[in-house]
């Protein structure tokens, strides 16, 4: 009965993630986690607990992932539907071994339950949540902070990032718990509105200012249907569609989306590329188009290039997906069943500077590299704007597109820079430093969005000193516990 309780929050928790974002559901399915660790009886015992939690929260918030492998993977309905339980199968190792750890840690330090509750449990989770940002290329898809980005909390994504945020968040459900079972009810309620005072407050702060004039962009989204993408009886609409879309702006700054054009780059017509920087010249600005490129050694590249009135620039993305653009070795045979087509990339350099564009210092990044936080800040303070191209129709219509608007969301707040997004199919949109949408356009319509945005100077802590703020403070909670153990 507790691991089936455990699976149900778990999925539960999914509801404060986009596009229903109701926060509170996240607060309190880790709040009946808390519980249901506190009352295991053994660290094997809260593993299995962390274990199931995690098999609900991976298997209804990451179910997208069947999405891609079966309906534009070309990967038979049995075999993407056991790849996706697997996958979230070793996921769910994370909150397990959360689970265990501070279980550990509690029974030799024989910590009282106030304190497991709202500095071990919480520690404990952010430690787990973090590797995920790193471990075999990782996948931070799902960290609790995100759900926070409309509520007080994620002031702290300022100084430590959605892991600062996930931390506060872990350590407000821990309270909770205090508050709903009477284990020093007062002193808890107290320390949740500190808590939610102090995020409050960080929310406020102005670490970042504008800078230069106000520029016009341009976003477009074409709305290429994934299975319709490389079909080459597709191709010439596809480059019509873009050419027009640009030609009818007025955007000193326009922006396509992640491999706009399906074909390398130097096979695109010449012919369609000066339409596009025409249209840029026009205005006396920049366009950014995503394409792939292929360089002198024979590498395979997922590029933004700039074409207009300035120098050309280009981005190569860093950060691929595993199976989508690069094959991990040893597994090959993976991609033959598959069949994803340019799903063999190479690695941009890490060491990538903003492009002088449209008289902003312009950080790209592509698709699934924004859920990396401190991968984003490489090109920061330097970097005025930050832009991501997606194609996130490889998704469909599921949850994928709007959970990665929800990251952009962060990022943006992190930062505090203007973030835009354009995507394939959506969903496109620009994002202000306080984390709100102000233009936005929906999923599946072809069109572009236009609009006013200014460049920003400055860093906020995030941007100096990345995630390890709230990586050292969760690693000092959890010595603080194990050291009063001993002690005592």
């Amino acid at each position: 009965m507790p691991h089936a309780g455990a699976f149900v929050a778990g999925a539960a928790a999914v509801l404060g993630f986009s596009p229903v974002d109701f926060f509170p559901a996240t607060l309190v399915a880790l709040s009946i986690l808390v519980h249901l660790w506190l009352r295991a009886p053994s660290p094997r015992a809260a593993f299995g607990l962390g274990y199931f939690f995690g098999l609900g929260l991976y298997g209804a918030g990451v179910s997208w992932v069947y999405v891609s492998l079966n309906r534009f993977g070309a990967m038979p309905m049995p075999l993407a539907a056991a790849a996706t339980l697997g996958f979230c199968a070793f996921l769910a190792l994370f909150p397990a071994l959360a689970g265990w750890i501070q279980a550990r840690i509690a029974r030799d330090s024989a910590a009282p339950a106030a304190l497991r509750a709202a500095l071990l449990i919480p520690a404990a989770w952010v430690l787990m949540e973090w590797p995920l940002s790193w471990f075999l290329t990782g996948f931070p898809w799902l960290s609790f902070g995100y759900t926070a980005i409309d509520d007080p909390l994620s002031g702290y994504a300022t100084v430590g990032g959605v892991y600062a945020v996930s931390l506060a968040l872990a350590v407000a459900a821990g309270l909770l718990w205090c508050i709903a079972l009477d284990h020093a009810r007062w002193s808890a309620a107290s320390a949740l509105g500190l808590v939610l005072a102090c995020g409050y407050g960080l929310r406020g702060a102005d670490w970042t200012a504008p800078a230069g004039e106000p520029l016009r962009v341009a976003l477009l989204q074409g709305n290429v249907p994934q299975e319709m993408k490389f079909d080459p009886a597709r191709y010439a609409r596809t480059l019509d569609t873009y050419a027009r879309l640009a030609e009818g702006s007025s955007a000193r700054l326009i922006v396509l989306p992640e491999t706009a054009v399906p074909r390398f780059l130097d096979l695109v017509e010449s012919s369609f590329l000066d339409r596009l920087k025409a249209a840029a010249v026009r205005n006396g600005g920049d366009l950014l188009l995503g394409v792939p490129v292929r360089n002198a050694a024979g590498d395979y590249l997922n590029s933004v290039i700039s074409l207009g009135a300035s120098p050309p620039a280009s981005y190569d993305k860093v950060h691929l997906v595993p199976f989508g653009e690069f094959v991990p070795p040893g597994l090959g045979w993976i991609v033959r069943v598959l069949s994803i087509p340019l799903a063999d990339f190479a690695r941009g350099a890490a060491d990538q500077r903003p492009m002088a564009i449209a008289g902003q210092r312009v950080a790209v990044n592509v698709c699934y590299e924004d859920a990396y936080g401190a991968e984003i800040i490489r090109q920061l303070p330097e970097a005025t704007l930050l832009v991501n191209v997606s194609n996130v129709a490889w998704f469909g219509d599921s949850l994928a597109p709007a959970q990665h608007l929800q990251i952009a969301r962060m990022r943006a707040l992190e930062t505090g820079r203007v973030y835009l997004t354009a995507a394939n199919t959506g969903i496109t949109a620009a994002i202000w430093p306080d984390a709100s949408v102000r233009q936005q356009m929906k999923q599946f319509v072809q069109g572009r969005i236009e609009f006013e945005v200014r460049g920003y100077s400055g860093a906020t802590p995030y941007v100096r000193f990345g995630d390890w703020p709230a990586v050292v403070l969760a690693l000092m909670a959890l010595a603080f516990v194990a050291l009063r153990g001993r002690s005592r």
